[in-house]
């Protein structure tokens, strides 16, 4: 049986504006502070690397969430000239 260790850090120094900023985000992603600032770090230090694939994939999901229509190669030359 293998034991894992869960090693803890305090972190001095913190404001009361960023503390604040850190609840607001706990509350709305549904955490406490505690995992709220575990997510922060993780995403921080340790980012999620994705391949092609796997974005298109979230990209075709958003479009198919939001029932957009797939731009034909005129329509998206003419939004570039018009510059949007």
């Amino acid at each position: 049986m293998q034991i894992t260790v869960m090693r803890s850090i305090t972190i001095t120094g913190v404001s009361d504006a960023l503390l604040a900023r850190l609840e607001q985000r706990a509350a709305a992603n549904g955490r406490d502070l505690n995992r709220e600032v575990l997510d922060c770090l993780e995403r921080t230090v340790m980012p999620h690397v994705t391949d092609a694939a796997e974005r298109l994939a979230r990209v075709d999901a958003v479009r198919v969430a939001l029932a957009l229509p797939y731009m034909t190669e005129a329509e998206l030359m003419a939004a570039k000239r018009e510059g949007r």
